[in-house]
């Protein structure tokens, strides 16, 4: 089965593996957005839709601070599944986790390869990560496998930049998206993106949203950002 593309929150403290969990999700084609807190996470699942939560958790356990913000995550993440790394745990730590409101535990020595198919398998299986691949997958369809955009017959292939940035004002259609949302979701690996980088990504797409995809408009938003205009809703 094809890999879905998703967009993952990330929350992390200083632990060594961190850096390196970052990178391995960024490389594995993903949309990522890190914080290092537990509440920055549970501030940022309430302002925006993410497909999936990892949270690192190495300190000693019992865990206590992350016990008790596991429910007022999963309540504010609406459905992403939560996924949890430990340090060295027992099967007692581990099952406090799942029931505080994780979906996934796991504990050192842990698998990214394990980890990656584990986060893939529940948004399969969730109902609210369904849903959301209906609503990115409105007009036009994207196929997050193979990068294509599907317009009725056709398929056109999209680059990484490309989809994602389209994949994100699909989840939002006919409604306005900053600029600096489109940077963080389209390039997490960057800290630094120019305006003029997110404009020819869009006149690429506009390109190709023209001959193909007439009904589809991407708008420019006068010193804010971008709107996906579907004229034949």
């Amino acid at each position: 089965m094809a890999q879905q593309i998703m967009r993952v929150l990330l929350v992390t403290g200083t632990q060594p593996e961190a850096a390196w969990l970052q990178n391995a999700l960024i490389e594995s084609a993903h949309s990522l957005e890190r914080v290092h807190d537990l509440k920055d996470a549970i501030f940022l699942a309430g302002q925006e839709l993410f497909d999936a939560v990892i949270v690192m958790a190495t300190e000693t356990p019992p865990h206590a601070c992350l016990l008790a913000a596991l429910p007022k995550l999963a309540s504010e993440s609406r459905g992403a599944p939560i996924i949890v790394t430990l340090g060295a745990a027992h099967a007692k730590e581990r099952t406090q986790v799942l029931r505080a409101g994780g979906d996934a535990c796991f504990c050192q020595p842990w698998s990214f390869i394990e980890l990656h198919e584990r986060m893939q398998a529940l948004r399969r299986f969730n109902p609210v990560a369904v849903q959301r691949i209906g609503q990115v997958s409105v007009f036009p369809g994207l196929e997050s496998g193979t990068r294509e955009l599907v317009c009725g017959e056709r398929r056109l292939q999209l680059t990484r930049r490309e989809y994602m940035l389209l994949e994100r004002l699909l989840r939002q259609p006919n409604a306005p998206v900053s600029r600096s949302d489109l940077i963080r979701y389209a390039w997490p690996d960057h800290d630094d993106v120019a305006a003029s980088s997110v404009n020819l990504v869009i006149s690429r797409l506009r390109r190709k949203l023209a001959p193909n995809c007439p009904d589809v408009n991407i708008d420019t938003l006068k010193r804010y950002g971008y709107q996906l205009t579907l004229t034949n809703a």
